[in-house]
């Protein structure tokens, strides 16, 4: 048996986060991981997708270099050298993370764990071999969602992990999901030449953002071409030749090279022995206190394992908040840490244009304290919007009176700006305090001034 303070079952950006934090505060941890240390995030999921992503502006700025002066030829798009690009990235960041890991003193075990709980306490099985601790953390993160009676072949139905190692470009693509990967994949593939249609069950893309945020990436897909349809759902797909034939409800049939499915995420906890260590589950997802606590005396949980936000950055901070919590329990640490909430978290989807917002959206607002007040500034207002050609809002909601509880954001590479979005609402800052503070110029950040200018009542490039 193997003793540590700490044993974290999975090391995604959770669990990664966790072990580096308590390694850090004098713990002793073992990281257990079946795959590579770096999880989904690193290897299958944001980096690699946003790699894609930037092959896919560089695409459209050589395509359409014209419009900037810049005459130039898009030749072809070379997708093992795309991929050869995105694993160098990876690769980087793999070396890096792995480094830290080692310099930390954290023992990476290599191998598929499982929750065990018997009279001595909790740990993790690998193997024949027991990694017992007073603290055991479980990051063990999501997998692509799969429909019933749509089965991935890899080859034309495929999740986003194997649209990420597609050996050639499609010509034609159904993308069933309006969802932020769903919409991201969309995006790069049209980038690169590929007909696309998305596929929405509810009544809009990204429903979990604010509705005007939605209309406007909707119009944005129809002007590059990207067919949208919203509020039909799937309901067959079968293999066609070499490509895919996709009925809707509604009847219409598509025909495509290959159907992307991305309807979400699903929490990887079965057959890890949580049930049988009395871990509680809802759905697959594990239940948390609000201080990520489960049912099981000892035992965490945190990021896309917890219900919520599915977010790399959210399962980072979990992570850590959990580190900090066993080491103030060990006496480690003096005070106990504060947990991160929903609320405040980030959220991008890297489209073009890009979507980003933190806080509450208006309805949400309403809801909860009634009265508010806000405002949309129009990035044509902004000189670096224009420079960069791009259309897209800031969309402000406030308290009434109060302070800023949600910022919206649409445009070419707005994701920079929900940084400061995140202070203004964390915060909890006034419209005012923001005005007050100069946005160096000529930049996006230009926007969030003006548009808290106007909301402060005293707007200057806005018109009315």
């Amino acid at each position: 048996m193997n003793s540590y303070d700490l044993v974290v079952l999975g090391a995604g950006s959770g669990g990664y986060a966790c072990a580096l934090r308590a390694a850090q505060l004098g713990l002793s941890v073992a990281l257990v991981e079946k795959d590579k240390v770096g999880g989904t995030c690193l290897h299958r999921g944001c980096i690699p997708t946003k790699a894609l992503l930037h092959a896919a502006e560089v695409a459209d700025a050589a395509r359409d270099g014209s419009r900037f002066g810049i005459h130039a030829t898009l030749d072809k798009v070379d997708l093992a050298g795309v991929q050869s690009y995105s694993d160098g990235v990876v690769s980087k960041l793999y070396k890096g993370l792995t480094g830290l890991v080692r310099a930390r003193g954290i023992t990476v075990v290599s191998g598929a764990g499982r929750l065990v709980r018997d009279a001595d306490g909790v740990g993790v099985q690998v193997g024949e071999d027991l990694y017992r601790a007073p603290a055991v953390v479980l990051a063990t993160g999501s997998a692509p969602r799969h429909l019933p009676g749509v089965e991935v072949d890899g080859e034309v139905v495929l999740t986003s992990d194997e649209a990420l190692r597609l050996g050639t470009l499609p010509g034609r693509a159904v993308v069933l999901g309006g969802g932020v990967i769903g919409s991201e994949f969309a995006s790069a593939w049209r980038s690169f030449g590929v007909e696309v249609t998305v596929v929405e069950a509810l009544p809009r893309l990204l429903a979990a953002e604010e509705p005007a945020s939605s209309a406007a990436l909707e119009k944005a897909f129809r002007k590059r071409g990207i067919e949208v349809l919203t509020g039909v759902a799937l309901q067959s797909a079968r293999r066609e030749g070499a490509g895919v034939a996709v009925t809707l409800a509604d009847g219409r049939t598509l025909e495509a090279d290959v159907l992307l499915v991305a309807v979400g995420r699903v929490a990887v906890s079965d057959g890890l022995g949580y049930a049988e260590a009395g871990v509680a589950l809802d759905r697959g997802l594990v239940a948390v206190d609000e201080r990520l606590r489960t049912s099981v005396p000892g035992v965490h949980a945190v990021g896309d394992l917890v219900p919520g936000l599915q977010l790399a950055h959210r399962g980072f901070a979990h992570g850590i908040f959990v580190a900090e919590e066993v080491a103030h329990a060990a006496g480690r640490l003096d005070a106990a840490p504060v947990p991160p909430l929903d609320r405040d978290i980030p959220r991008v989807t890297y489209s073009d244009p890009e979507v980003a917002s933190v806080g509450l959206t208006e309805a949400q607002a309403r809801e909860l304290h009634g009265e508010v007040e806000t405002l949309t500034y129009d990035l044509t207002g902004n000189g670096r919007s224009q420079i960069l050609g791009t259309s897209g809002f800031v969309k402000l909601v406030r308290r009434a009176d109060g302070p800023v509880v949600g910022v919206h954001l649409v445009g070419s590479r707005v994701g920079e700006l929900v940084g400061e979005a995140q202070l203004i609402t964390g915060w909890d800052a006034y419209p005012s305090e923001v005005a007050s503070l100069q946005h160096a110029h000529p930049t996006q950040h230009e926007a969030l001034g003006e548009a808290h200018l106007a909301l402060a009542g005293k707007p200057l490039h806005v018109h009315g």
